[in-house]
């Protein structure tokens, strides 16, 4: 599809198109209530020039999702935003591209003097090396059990282990028993590494358990071989976020796995027998040495994050922000022989992004503006793991405790009416009541989170402010529809299995514009009881994340 084409559908008439951008806007009304009326072509035209095969499906570092940022910067620039980033409104981020070489992975294991060799990708899976573009290590293994340290939780992996210039063997995720988001964050990849760094370890394997496999199986795993990993550079070109010493790493399949725990002081039946009765297996010595290595290729790319700000109208609280944040990169080209092979990303996050620009929009057409100061924020590498997001927190244009609230916007599904939004994190602060207030404004209600199994919390670029204390919710349309004829979970459950991260999530999905219209004045509410309330959001008292990572 070109951009002509979709500009040849059909559009309200001019007279019409007339009146409704005459109505749309922000409506300020005595007592200081304010509604808001978006204008949905708007909305539309964002949605459908973001998602247009034009800009082959946004890939971080690509020609299409250059394109998208100069579009959104330019749409700030309409609304007369003040440039933040560091170039005009840009914020450009430098990024490391690692490849695999497919054919160069090796692992064997040494025990009593025979050596195994395992086969890649059938026995183990490889990922790419950041660090160098030749990795490799030798050493002893020792179980680690999940290879946690909560001490919030009372649990220590590592207790009474050396693990010393050794290799650690970790089970894939977490202990039952855990908190859902508290858990999520514990069995991140980064902090698994994190405590096997801190205690000496040279290298890590994981090893998937009977759980793992229900939710993920290691066969749809390879599916992934061919993913690049990406990370920011830091100002001494050294990829962020990595441990350097960790030299190698692998997945390990259920049957290589049982290979090495052969002969162990438990085998790995005997590992997976406590974690089926909710047990936490103590770590031990693993018999034998491994031997891993790879080749890797490095490239370095650059992308943009997106950065504005409307000014607040106080003087003592335009030096805080309440920032809103939505991803506009995508996954790019998909490897298929099908003619359609362009990711566009419609629903994930062209979306977002024109909710967000719309939102903007609203606000700089105010009369009187919000107190504190308002920031918008498109990052770029969300898909790569929150990459973009991640370097503003850590980067940001303004001094991050001035920083007070984050709204999120990600892959908002706009092809039903929803009488409910969902706000995962409000729970974790008093921004609860500031949601609740703004929603009810909005005539829509606050439902709690649907799936708190699945720790969203932890997995949008909302989660890049939290660990830098900043209160911050992550918004999606409800479940509830206002069409007693549409199950919204139905809806939500369709997408994921038809068009998530798939070349059908385009603009030829049945949107709903009057649910468009629905979230961008939530949204837009939401902005406005956080940027006008007296005190800043703050962290419930007790709260893990807050206690982590708050600053209050």
């Amino acid at each position: 599809m070109t951009v002509k084409k979709w500009f040849g559908q059909t559009w309200l008439s001019g007279a019409a198109a007339a009146l409704l951008a005459f109505s749309a806007g922000a409506h300020q009304h005595e007592g200081g209530e304010v509604s808001f009326s978006p204008d949905t072509q708007r909305i539309k035209s964002h949605l459908f020039f973001l998602a247009d095969d034009l800009l082959e499906g946004r890939d971080t570092g690509s020609r299409g999702h250059d394109i998208a940022a100069l579009y959104i910067a330019t749409e700030f620039a309409k609304y007369g935003l003040t440039p933040m980033g560091t170039d005009g409104y840009m914020q450009n981020v430098r990024f490391r591209k690692a490849m695999l070489v497919q054919e160069s992975p090796q692992f064997s294991l040494t025990k009593n003097g025979d050596t195994v060799s395992f086969d890649y990708p059938k026995d183990y899976l490889a990922g790419p090396s950041l660090l160098s573009e030749q990795a490799g290590v030798t050493g002893e293994m020792v179980f680690v059990g999940y290879g946690i340290i909560a001490p919030e939780l009372n649990h220590n992996d590592y207790d009474g282990l050396d693990v010393k210039g050794k290799i650690v063997v970790t089970l894939a995720g977490k202990p039952g028993s855990f908190p859902s988001e508290e858990g999520a964050h514990f069995a991140s990849g980064y902090q698994k590494q994190k405590y096997a760094a801190e205690h000496g370890a040279i290298g890590m394997i994981t090893v998937t358990t009977p759980k793992n496999e229900k939710v993920r199986p290691y066969q749809s795993r390879l599916s992934y071989i061919h993913t690049p990993r990406m990370a920011w550079l830091k100002d001494d070109n050294t990829p962020a976020n990595t441990f350097p010493q960790l030299k190698d790493g692998a997945y390990l399949s259920e049957g290589a796995a049982r290979v090495l725990f052969d002969g162990a002081e438990q085998s790995l039946d005997e590992v997976y027998a406590i974690l089926e009765n909710d047990g936490v297996p103590a770590g031990f010595p693993l018999p034998g040495s491994v031997s891993m290595s790879k080749q890797s290729t490095h490239t370095q790319i650059s992308s943009p994050n997106v950065v504005a700000k409307l000014e607040g109208s106080d003087p003592a609280l335009k030096d805080e922000y309440v920032v809103f944040s939505a991803h506009s990169d995508h996954i790019g080209f998909a490897k298929t022989v099908k003619k359609d092979n362009i990711n566009n990303g419609a629903m994930d996050n062209a979306s977002g992004t024109a909710v967000m620009l719309e939102t903007a929009r609203l606000f700089s057409q105010m009369e009187h503006k919000p107190k504190r100061s308002i920031l918008f924020v498109s990052v770029t590498g969300e898909e790569k793991g929150l990459l973009g997001a991640d370097y503003f927190a850590h980067n940001p244009t303004v001094p991050v405790q001035s920083m007070v609230a984050n709204v999120n916007l990600d892959m908002p599904i706009l092809t039903y009416e929803f009488a409910d939004v969902i706000a995962f994190g409000a729970n974790h602060s008093d921004m609860q009541a500031s949601v609740e207030k703004a929603t009810s404004n909005a005539g829509i209600s606050l439902s709690p989170d649907p799936w708190p199994e699945q720790a969203l919390f932890t997995r949008s670029d909302h989660y890049a402010f939290v660990k830098q204390g900043v209160p911050a919710v992550f918004l999606v349309p409800g479940l509830k529809s206002k069409d007693p004829e549409v199950d919204g979970a139905k809806v939500f459950g369709q997408f994921l299995s038809t068009h998530y991260h798939k070349p059908s999530d385009d603009i030829h999905q049945p949107f709903n514009w009057n649910a468009a219209d629905t979230f961008t004045r939530v949204n837009a509410q939401i902005g406005w009881t956080l940027a006008n309330q007296d005190a800043r959001p703050s962290w419930n008292e007790g709260d893990f994340f807050g206690t982590t990572f708050g600053r209050n």
